[in-house]
């Protein structure tokens, strides 16, 4: 369980760091949850399906379950270092945990970098298979494109605005997923009634070793709570902290609610999963889905990468202590993102964004090692770390 309750007079710092939310009021923490729910839902819903049914089958429903639950414990580090972590920083008065924030920084870089990779690929693989052009080449080729589009419009000063596009993106994708959802349920039901029984899919001949290292490589699926860190110019910790928990209540039920409501459709893969087979998917529940999901795609995985392409060049310019600006951030950002999109699949970068954000949170368990002194808490984050350390390690693609 997470500790985050104290009494008023404790100070942030001390043994436990807890804190009481009941302060923090709903008309902040509303608007606030867009940022971390465009992000946990940026590119998760529309690949975890196939990844979960590649990996285990008839089994995806208590894998999402673990999944969530492993985001879960991660999300109480990000809590953790707001209220405990923050403060220490600021003050600068521990040098190792100074020094190991920083190193996160650069890590984060490095995550989001493929993360901007990872939703252009996705964005790629819709928009293609609408036009039956859907080539490991033509993937390529157009995720180049975008990202050259996006860092030349970075170059000539004009992402800011295109953070407006993030909102909307969200409404159009809960719209979507609510619209799958209900769907979804139907066909489940009309289903049960004419068969008597759900189709399930088959479990893939796998070893237990190769289930568990392609279930640690969904883990960028539900990341994205940690960019309430970020939000400190705009929001208090208080509002920051309960904004990060209820964002992972929201968004990790939906994950297991759209995961189980998918598990009767699977079987029309007939065992190919890509990582576009959600269109399949929503073909068969409703002919009407394909396009507004492809549509929704689409924008939610062009707003995700100007968000990431922002703020890699935004902590690239404050890890550097500004030798970086943002217009070579930009720059560095779109060509490495670039590079990578010819060098991996899509399975493949999702595992790669996983370890990559494993890292991060890995650094930041070790942050939250540094400024506690609870015990119990303490050997939490030691837990913690330990899953964070086999994702790093281990983590393999789907496919």
């Amino acid at each position: 369980m997470e500790h985050e309750s104290m009494s008023s007079k404790q100070q942030p710092g001390q043994h436990s760091c807890n804190i009481e939310d009941g302060g923090a009021r709903v008309r902040n923490i509303v608007p606030a949850m867009s940022t971390p729910l465009a992000s946990i839902f940026g590119s998760g819903f529309l690949v975890v399906v196939p990844v979960l049914a590649s990996a285990v089958g008839p089994y995806a429903i208590p894998a999402m379950i673990v999944v969530a639950f492993i985001a879960f414990l991660v999300g109480t580090i990000v809590r953790h270092n707001i209220l405990c972590a923050e403060p220490v920083l600021a003050k600068g008065s521990k040098q190792f945990t100074v020094m190991v924030e920083r190193l996160s920084d650069f890590a984060l870089v490095i995550a989001y970098v493929i993360s901007v990779c990872l939703y252009v690929h996705i964005l790629s693989s819709f928009v293609l298979v609408s036009f039956e052009l859907d080539t490991a080449f033509n993937k390529s080729l157009l995720t180049t494109i975008v990202i050259a589009v996006i860092t030349v419009i970075g170059l000539l000063g004009g992402l800011k605005p295109l953070e407006k596009l993030e909102r909307w993106a969200l409404y159009v994708t809960i719209l979507i997923l609510a619209l799958l959802l209900v769907l979804f349920a139907v066909y489940d039901v009309n289903q049960f009634l004419v068969q008597g029984h759900f189709s399930l899919p088959e479990m893939p001949e796998r070893s237990a070793w190769e289930i568990v290292t392609i279930v640690a490589g969904t883990l960028i699926i539900v990341q994205g709570f940690e960019t309430t860190r970020y939000l400190g110019e705009n929001f208090d910790p208080l509002t920051r902290i309960r904004v990060a928990r209820w964002s992972q209540y929201f968004s990790l039920s939906i994950y297991v609610l759209f995961v189980t409501l998918a598990q009767p459709i699977v079987p029309v893969l007939n065992g190919n999963y890509g990582d576009n087979s959600l269109i399949t998917l929503a073909a068969t529940a409703s002919l009407f889905l394909p396009l507004p999901l492809i549509i929704a795609a689409s924008m939610s995985q062009f707003s995700a990468a100007v968000a990431d392409t922002l703020a890699a060049a935004a902590n690239m310019k404050e890890a550097s202590r500004e030798r970086i600006s943002a217009r070579w951030g930009y720059l560095l950002v779109g060509a490495a993102a670039i590079v990578l999109a010819w060098s991996s699949s899509t399975f493949e970068v999702i595992a790669l964004a996983s370890r990559a954000f494993a890292f991060y949170y890995l650094l930041q368990c070790l942050v939250a090692f540094t400024v506690c002194r609870n015990i119990r808490e303490r050997i939490r984050f030691v837990f913690i770390g330990l899953i964070l350390s086999f994702v790093l390690l281990f983590a393999v693609p789907a496919g």
